[in-house]
């Protein structure tokens, strides 16, 4: 179909007026409105006003302007349809062959923490969707356009064919045009609609990033998107500095490791493997949180992913490549001068080294729900940001640096997966017990990773213990202070079993499962 009359009409106008150069030089007749015309004008580019052309003024500021016959008709005529063809040249109707298009930025508007409900509706566009859809939906004869990214790749396929264009392009930015406006208007009922916590009707908003080079195995395909607006520092906004691609399992990891080191207000350092932490500790500094992290389980940490929660300096990056070490990924939010120089150059490893910087935001909005699959459906839920209700004690006080161990635990055991035993000391995790079916297996795994260091320990389970056998068997390895939810049956028999030998048991009244 070769291009003969354009309608250009965008808000967003990067680019347009290039676009616009591009067209008039393969002879294209463009009409325009409003401030893309007068833009278009002010660049030396003849064009024709709607107005002019369908003889009906703009009106009510601008909020009617091209819906017409004239507009409509020409886009969705369709051309090999003489009744179709008649009807347009009765009605003075010109064949519209492609409509760029781009809409008033509602989500960016309504994402201002001080706009108002007629601010809100006044950008919600009317005439752009209207265009957008009539030319999708007559896309084998209309090229629609409605992202100033493929500019060039249109105009260099008209230049190639003449000033056509093929109905398989016209077909791919169709649907990418239906897809646009159909988040709009998810984006528009979702606000006006008060942002329900658990809507009837879910649309999600997410915006594809990438294809990764497979998903959790290498016969899975997989991709990464993220949602439309950014609710914090996080790894789906993160900037990345080079190194091997990303993979699916990293981004899982990389996610899991900076959601914990958030957590704390302490120079913090998280390692991850597989999903769950394998060390994590707090500090003074950040060069040793950083080793003592390391040191809570330095066979696990080999090739796992790093997370800090501050800017890391030559110190902690010294560490980090030290000779014995590998890691896959980092994330912080920022890194010293001559940083990630020391971390690409100085280990084996180091070209491969995937680094991410994911700056702290000053402003932050809500984070919305946690959404997670299941075959022909998703579940969906509110982030489990609460750490507890209250710390109560039911045996003997407990010590302040217990208190501080305990509360540090417990916070990581947060972000490991049930059924989870976290044992710390000093400000850093020791052994942890992930994953298992039954508590007093996840006891004994903590146990054995932690070795002679659980002696003087505390431990902290994500849930109650059901029987008093999981907390005796952490007391008769050296465990002396326990945080755990409380809730069971036979909480007393336990609560007996702690107070019999003197060891401090704190309840937090919240679980926190994470399957």
């Amino acid at each position: 179909m070769k291009i003969r009359v354009a309608l250009v009409s965008v808000f967003d106008k990067t680019g347009v007026e290039e676009f616009a150069k591009g067209l008039k030089g393969l002879g294209v007749e463009i009409l325009s409105t409003g401030g893309t015309a007068k833009a278009l004008r002010e660049a030396g580019i003849e064009i024709t006003d709607v107005a002019d052309y369908t003889g009906s003024p703009e009106i009510m500021d601008g909020r009617v302007k091209t819906l017409h016959p004239k507009v409509h008709g020409g886009i969705l005529a369709v051309r090999d349809d003489a009744n179709h063809v008649q009807q347009a040249q009765q009605q003075g109707i010109r064949f519209i062959d492609l409509v760029c298009v781009n809409l008033y930025p509602f989500t960016k508007v309504t994402a201002k923490a001080d706009v108002t409900i007629e601010e809100a509706i006044e950008n919600i566009d009317i005439g752009g969707p209207s265009m957008v859809r009539s030319a999708s939906k007559n896309h084998r004869y209309v090229t629609v356009v409605t992202s100033p990214a493929d500019y060039p790749r249109i105009l260099d396929e008209m230049k190639k064919r003449e000033g056509e264009t093929t109905e398989l392009l016209r077909r791919e930015l169709a649907v990418k045009a239906f897809a646009m406006t159909s988040v709009y208007d998810s984006a528009i009922s979702a606000y006006l609609g008060g942002r329900e916590d658990f809507p009837e009707l879910l649309t999600l908003q997410y915006q594809k990033l990438e294809d990764l080079r497979y998903g959790e195995n290498p016969h899975q395909k997989g991709a990464l998107y993220r949602g439309l607006a950014q609710s914090g520092a996080s790894v789906a906004y993160a900037r990345f500095h080079g190194g091997k691609e990303l993979s699916y399992n990293n981004i899982l990891d990389l996610d899991s490791a900076f959601e914990l080191a958030k957590e704390f207000s302490e120079p913090a350092a998280v390692i991850v493997k597989h999903n769950n932490p394998c060390g994590a500790a707090i500090s003074a500094s950040l060069a040793e949180s950083f080793t003592k992290a390391l040191a809570g389980d330095p066979v696990s940490a080999y090739g796992g992913v790093l997370s800090v929660n501050r800017v890391i300096d030559m110190a902690t990056a010294e560490k980090m490549v030290a000779k014995e070490n590998f890691f896959e990924a980092v994330i912080a939010p920022g890194y010293a001068v001559d940083v990630i120089k020391t971390l690409r150059e100085k280990p084996r490893w180091g070209k491969n080294f995937r680094i991410l910087e994911a700056e702290e935001m000053t402003t932050r909005i809500s984070r919305g729900q946690n959404i997670r699959g299941i075959r022909d459906g998703i579940l969906m839920q509110s982030p489990d940001e609460k750490s507890y209700q209250e710390l109560r004690t039911v045996t003997v006080e407990a010590t302040d640096a217990q208190k501080k161990d305990l509360i540090f635990g417990w916070t990581v055991c947060k972000h490991v997966r049930s059924n989870a035993i976290v044992l710390a000391k000093d400000g850093m995790v020791i052994g942890v017990g992930a994953g298992q079916m039954s508590r007093v297996d996840s006891c004994h795994m903590a146990v054995r990773k932690a070795g002679e260091r659980v002696k003087g320990a505390i431990a902290a389970s994500d849930a109650f213990f059901p029987f008093p056998d999981g907390p005796e068997l952490l007391m008769d390895a050296g465990v002396t202070a326990i945080i755990q939810p409380g809730g069971s049956i036979r909480d007393e028999d336990v609560f007996a079993a702690a107070k019999k030998r003197g060891v401090p048991m704190l309840l937090t009244g919240i679980r926190h499962f994470r399957h």
